[in-house]
């Protein structure tokens, strides 16, 4: 088993999740600026809304992302350092982590995480009416 080429698919899907929380709350702003029907669809405002709350969960529990704990374990059967020597792993690195004192990067999650909700309670999901036809 390649752990190297695990350790960057793993490093794929961690920014793959963070792009959907950033970009997805970007997207929700600018949908409620335009009036944009689909940034209200509940699937995925209540998927977004879970993604930054398991965020949160492991600010508060204390925990680091088992998806980064993953990634370093399989880097290190690979035999390479925590940070990947591949071109996946050298650009998903440098969008994923910063060099900042943890509580700063914990504050930062807080605050946008506040502001997800924020932006949920102001601008609901809306479900489906009943009757209303699928398309």
């Amino acid at each position: 088993m390649d752990h190297g080429l695990l350790a960057d698919l793993l490093a794929l899907v961690h920014a793959a999740y963070v792009l959907f929380v950033v970009a997805g709350q970007a997207l929700i702003l600018a949908g409620w600026a335009a009036g944009w029907r689909w940034t209200r669809n509940a699937v995925f405002r209540w998927l977004h809304l879970g993604a930054i709350g398991l965020v949160m969960l492991e600010v508060v529990l204390g925990v680091y992302c088992p998806l980064t704990l993953i990634e370093a374990r399989w880097r290190a059967a690979a035999g390479e350092g925590p940070y990947g020597d591949s071109f996946v792993a050298h650009w998903v690195q440098r969008l994923l982590y910063y060099d900042v004192p943890l509580w700063q990067a914990h504050v930062v999650y807080v605050v946008f995480a506040l502001v997800v909700v924020w932006t949920f309670l102001r601008y609901p999901p809306r479900r489906r009416g009943r009757g209303a036809r699928r398309c």
